[in-house]
């Protein structure tokens, strides 16, 4: 783990510079008991993807979906059309 100092500016703010690369928001949180603060990284997925992360399941498979693809068991052809619920166009 790397450890660094930084101070605050004169409103309160620190810069994290590259230790925020790629992310979007943090969680805060501050431990009153060892006076820490605890800075939890997120970032945002678009709300029509919030589905997939909710369900283990469907996750499952797309993460099996992408190691067959890696290790070349998955073959080109077809169609997924027949798939498409007609209400979610």
């Amino acid at each position: 783990m790397k450890e660094f100092v930084v101070r605050p500016d004169t409103k309160g703010r620190v810069c994290i510079g590259k230790m925020a690369q790629g992310i979007s928001s943090f969680k805060a949180s501050f431990d009153e008991e060892s006076h820490r603060i605890i800075l939890e990284p997120y970032t945002e997925i678009p709300y029509r993807e919030r589905w997939l992360f909710s369900n283990k399941e469907a996750m499952k498979r797309v993460q099996d979906g992408m190691q067959d693809s890696l290790e070349g068991r998955v073959k080109e052809g077809g169609s997924f059309s027949q798939y498409i619920e007609k209400d979610a166009i």
